[in-house]
């Protein structure tokens, strides 16, 4: 009996080394798989309970919780009841003006409480809203509204300006304009905080009935169309996005701090979404600010914080402030965090967990780093494809289209090569579509992928699985790039440059630069007979008509374009090729912000910028 004891212990023991040597997150892997599965049968039986959107879910937390802290802002206060009477207040105004269950409403307003207190107002009505980045210009505001076909606009102070080039527009295409204000500057708009006074913090018409699958949402990403691209956002997919905290690890006792803008998925349906969900409160900041973040968190006692990564690089390069030291923070979640400014982070700022994540706001395909691994988005572990199956893609590097056999069908990437990402298209995982864009819908469909009639979404971004079945992002493929957790379009960029009087064509492309997230904006333009490039006013196009974020850093006179026997631009050469002046013969240009000017490009200058004693 001994003897049977002994082997048997001996057999545990030697499972477990065998486990630890050869598959090391099994567990991790196992306690991932299980919480999402628990999740999901949470969420299942809120179902059946009638709690199914995520309206439903905040008002879950109006009942539960009516007296707990939801959103600070600034030295405001709000519980989760004052959010929900003020938000039934603006349903109320805009009830009794002229919008109804199934318009669409476009929101352009900065990260302030009545962001939220609107949103929700028109949720109450039945209303799918399209949030607005705010620093898009007129051509693209317009294309926007019109796009996502929007009934009325709601415009949040201190905006006006960014709408006042299209009210004609606007007005010619009957769409009401609301301003978040007590008076209307003239009369294209119609105010609304003047009417609160007589509205009614009580919901007057009961929750509209919505189907899970429907439309919640349109938010507006950048494309290889030249202008963004209204994603639509189902209520099943806002209901998905808003376990993610509770997957981080984050709790109701938890207070999170929010500086993303509101117009991004991150933070309206991760983060106020996941806050909603677990009934915590949010500290909402108005814009980042690197000599504030701490202070703030030590101010409201921030115990939970959401970054991209370019925001985690601004906090390593700032000079050290007392309250790094004396926070609260225990945990940091979000995407885009590059592992040397991860690990300086880390070292720098206590011991505060990161969770890096992966996710999209089209379809609902999604990963997260669950391990204290430095470097990876998440994991590919057998559990993990079992609950969100995913292929990575070899592709052809020229046309980033995936590669086929001789049969047609594609081919998977091995451990250790990029390949494109790609999901196949489930109940769960939807591709609802582009509003107002059919073709591009179709682009970021692949069908007959490993057998005939199947369809997966391309996710247009290249992932690569190591060994130990880590996924590490590496890139975006196709016309756009990221610049200061920005995506940035790069047809866009181009049809704006080519307003210019003196260029004839211009391929906009982005260059990786040392210590910097992302690619930096690059331009090869070639110019207008007997023209020369006039830097001085190329800047003051570009602070006309674009946002800062796409303005190019660097240009390139080029005689003239490669372009493919289909007149498709072949940037690959110019991508390898970079900004380097000694290995470039063309004139190279770079953006003297000081100057206002883009300055030629010299040796010095170049070495200046890539040891990082030039700032961009």
């Amino acid at each position: 009996m001994f003897t049977a004891a002994f082997t048997l212990l001996a057999g545990l023991l030697a499972a477990l080394l065998y486990q630890k040597m050869f598959y090391p997150f099994l567990w991790a892997d196992l306690g991932y798989y299980f919480k999402l599965r628990m999740y999901r049968k949470s969420l299942l039986a809120r179902t059946q309970r009638g709690i199914i959107t995520y309206l439903d879910s905040f008002l879950l937390q109006v009942r539960t919780k009516p007296d707990k802290t939801f959103i600070i802002h600034e030295d405001q206060r709000l519980t989760y009841r004052d959010v929900d009477r003020r938000s039934n207040q603006f349903a109320d105004v805009f009830g009794r003006n002229c919008l109804k269950g199934g318009d669409i409403v476009a929101v352009l307003m900065a990260n302030e409480p009545d962001f939220i207190h609107v949103w929700f107002g028109l949720c109450k009505l039945g209303c799918q809203v399209a949030f607005l980045n705010t620093n898009i210009k007129s051509k693209s505001l317009l294309h926007c509204i019109r796009s996502c076909e929007a009934k009325a606009l709601v415009v949040g102070t201190g905006l006006v300006h960014l709408v006042e080039d299209v009210l004609p527009d606007l007005k010619e295409d009957n769409t009401i304009v609301f301003l978040a204000h007590e008076s209307a500057p003239s009369e294209g708009f119609v105010s609304l905080l003047d009417k609160m006074e007589n509205s009614s913090s009580e919901n007057q018409n009961g929750l509209p009935k919505v189907d899970i699958m429907s439309n919640f949402l349109f938010i507006f990403t950048s494309g290889t169309t030249g202008l963004p691209k209204a994603a639509r956002v189902s209520h099943l997919k806002a209901i998905m996005s808003m376990a993610f905290f509770h997957m981080c690890g984050v709790t109701s006792d938890d207070i999170i701090y929010i500086t993303l803008p509101l117009y991004h998925m991150s933070a309206s349906l991760l983060g106020i979404g996941g806050a909603i969900q677990l009934g915590a409160t949010c500290v909402l900041k108005k814009k980042f600010s690197a000599s504030q973040f701490w202070k703030d968190c030590v101010k409201y006692n921030v115990t939970v914080v959401q970054y991209i990564g370019e925001l985690c690089r601004y906090l390593v390069s700032h000079p050290r402030v007392p309250e790094e030291s004396s926070h609260s923070v225990r945990l940091a979640t979000g995407s885009g965090l590059r592992s040397d400014v991860w690990k300086e982070f880390a070292k720098r700022f206590g011991r505060i967990k990161i969770r890096e994540g992966y996710g999209l706001t089209e379809a609902s395909i999604g990963f997260l780093n669950y391990t204290d691994e430095v470097g990876p988005i998440g994991r590919a572990s057998a559990f993990n494809k079992l609950s969100m199956p995913f292929e990575l893609l070899r592709y052809d590097t020229q046309t980033y289209e995936p590669l086929r056999t001789n049969s047609g069908r594609c081919v998977r990437a091995q451990k250790g090569e990029a390949g494109i990402l790609v999901a196949p298209l489930t109940p769960m995982n939807q591709f609802p579509g582009y509003a107002g864009n059919k073709v591009q819908s179709e682009k970021k469909l692949v069908k007959d992928v490993f057998r005939t009639g199947d369809v997966y979404f391309n996710t247009g971004d290249l992932l690569l699985q190591d060994q130990r079945d880590f996924l590490y992002f590496r890139d975006r493929v196709g016309d756009t790039f990221r610049w200061k957790g920005e995506n940035v379009s790069t047809m866009e960029v181009s049809e704006v440059l080519c307003l210019l009087d003196f260029v004839q064509d211009a391929s906009v492309y982005g260059v990786t630069i040392s210590g910097y997230e992302g690619r930096a904006g690059m331009a090869a333009i070639v110019l207008k007979a007997d023209h020369r490039l006039n830097g001085a006013e190329l800047y003051k196009h570009l602070v006309e008509a674009l946002p800062s974020y796409a303005w190019p850093w660097f240009v390139r006179i080029r005689p003239s374009l490669d372009v493919t026997d289909t007149f498709k631009q072949q940037k690959g050469k110019l991508v390898q090729e970079g900004f380097n002046p000694d290995v470039i013969m063309d004139p190279l240009f770079f953006l003297d912000i000081t100057q206002k000017d883009y300055i030629l490009l010299s040796g010095s200058l170049y070495e200046d910028i890539v040891l990082g004693k030039i700032k961009l």
